[in-house]
């Protein structure tokens, strides 16, 4: 390989201004600018490699050093350059400081590395400080010809904020709605398991599971497999296929005094608690918070012992101020006396906002499915400007979230308030002075036959009209008058038979 002299230039002068440069195939032209944001290229490149290949550089390859610093996580490079239009061709691949990291030629002009998760072509593992090189094969570039390329370098560290999607350049849907999502699922990476070609019980593909969403109709899933992270890097390479259906990284932190699902990062959270590597909760707390995590608590009603070790939650002094969610409904136990329902509530009422979510548990990713924890069952549907990572973690974080307990593909809760010009929906709240009626609704799609009863503080309250509902979209109303002190409202929607069927987030007062 020929090494290309590296020129370091202060803030973007123009090449032309660079007196005496001799540029027979290559020129390297760093640029100092903003930060990189993890998982979608909209920021500014923290460095920009530029540089002009020649005929005479046909059939070689250049190497183009960058360094990359000692507290970096994520490398991730796109590249461009002109006359592609003329049959001139660059290959790109990348060494780090070490070894050789991957070679995708010129069927990719972007890649990402990381420890957990890599670009197909790239290898993921630590990311070594010191000198990197990408190495441009130019296959083609005809006489007289040249070609200007342009490398933009994103470094990623692990405390940085996520702002776009993990997997994904750029939200797969643009635009304000409800999305439908499963939130807690395990496949070959942990315990999910399914029946192979010959009929044996076998780990379960990852592939699988995406599959049975995507038959689903899902717009976004969470691979939770438990404590390890080696299901991201195939969930990278399965994104751009399944181009409707959002994969967000999630892990579930299984401990021996509970367990619980942290989404929005690919940083590794050490979940040995009690040991003096994490001697207590706070600590881990501590690590999901650093990171920028979503922590939610599953399962809690589940019993814990030696026939499922942690299933429920036992951990002493919770600080639930941290907890960002709270899985009401799992697929394993949905309503029953084992739900989390309860558990949940009874921190709504102790002053906590925090969001009542929903996933299925799946271990078994057959499709149709033969157990009631299949994928989508049940789903949590969450209002977000877009389907991106980002935007489906924040709109379970503001509450703007509700439960379809049977995984449909059209039922649909909305709960909304107004005190004069004051107003909230599911997971908001609102000022409401002792006197003030404040106004309710409550908006139901596809729940014919089925009736909406109201929580209040924990309770149910004789609120509103519980008749079955008539029509294929049917709104309730009612007011309640404020007494000026801390309650927080929600919605059920129940069959004739009393089968949950929507468990709705609340709508705080004077919290």
């Amino acid at each position: 390989m020929r090494s290309v002299p590296l020129r370091v230039f202060a803030f973007c002068p123009k090449l032309t201004q660079v007196a005496g440069l001799a540029v027979r195939s290559l020129v390297v032209l760093y640029v100092l600018t903003g930060s990189f944001i993890h998982g979608q290229q909209q920021g500014k490149p923290d460095l920009v490699l530029r540089g002009t290949a020649t005929y005479a550089d046909r059939q070689t390859y250049l190497e183009v050093p960058f360094d990359v610093d000692k507290d970096v996580t994520r490398v991730t490079v796109e590249l461009s350059y002109t006359e592609h239009d003329k049959h001139t061709s660059i290959d790109l691949g990348v060494f780090d400081s070490e070894r050789f990291r991957g070679w995708s030629g010129g069927n990719k002009n972007f890649f990402t590395i990381s420890e957990t998760d890599a670009t197909p072509s790239y290898l993921p593992g630590v990311i070594v400080p010191g000198r990197w090189k990408l190495i441009l094969g130019v296959p083609n570039i005809e006489e007289g010809m040249r070609s200007n390329y342009e490398a933009k370098i994103y470094f990623s560290h692990r405390t940085d904020m996520l702002k776009g999607s993990t997997f994904s350049q750029a939200p797969l849907r643009s635009g304000a709605a409800w999305y439908r999502g499963d939130l807690h699922m395990h496949d070959a990476h942990s315990d999910g398991s399914c029946l192979s070609q010959s009929g044996a019980k076998v780990p379960c593909p990852l592939y699988k599971t995406v599959e049975a969403a995507a038959a689903r109709k899902l717009d976004f899933i969470a691979i939770t497999d438990h404590n390890t992270v080696s299901q991201y890097n195939d969930m990278r390479e399965l994104q751009p296929y399944f181009d409707r259906l959002l994969l967000m990284p999630g892990r579930e932190i299984t401990t021996f005094q509970g367990h619980a699902n942290v989404f929005g990062t690919t940083a590794f959270i050490d979940f040995r608690l009690t040991s003096p590597h994490v001697p207590q909760l706070n600590d881990l707390l501590q690590q999901v918070q650093e990171v920028h995590g979503l922590f939610s608590i599953n399962h809690p009603g589940l019993p814990s012992g030696s026939a499922c070790m942690g299933c429920g939650w036992s951990v002493p002094d919770t600080d639930y101020s941290r907890v960002s969610a709270i899985e009401a409904i799992n697929g394993g136990s949905l309503d029953g006396a084992l739900s989390g329902i309860p558990f949940w509530q009874d921190k709504l009422n102790k002053g906590h906002r925090i969001t009542g979510i929903g996933g299925s548990d799946n271990h078994d990713a057959e499709y149709p499915p033969k157990t009631r924890s299949a994928v989508g069952h049940p789903t949590t549907v969450v209002y977000a400007p877009a389907l991106s990572e980002a935007a489906i973690l924040d709109g379970i974080r503001a509450g703007h979230a509700f439960i379809d307990v049977e995984g449909t593909a059209d039922r649909m809760l909305e709960f909304s308030a107004r005190d004069g010009a004051k107003t909230a929906s599911m997971g908001d709240a609102i000022l409401a002075p002792a006197g003030d009626r404040v106004s309710f609704a409550i908006k139901m799609l596809a729940l014919e036959g089925a009736h909406p009863e109201v929580i209040l503080d924990g309770e149910v309250a004789k609120l509103v009209d519980a008749s079955p509902v008539q029509s294929q979209e049917e709104m309730r109303h009612f007011d309640y008058p404020s007494d000026g002190k801390r309650h927080w409202l929600r919605v059920n929607v129940r069959s004739a038979d009393g089968t949950l069927l929507v468990v709705g987030n609340p709508i705080y007062l004077n919290f």
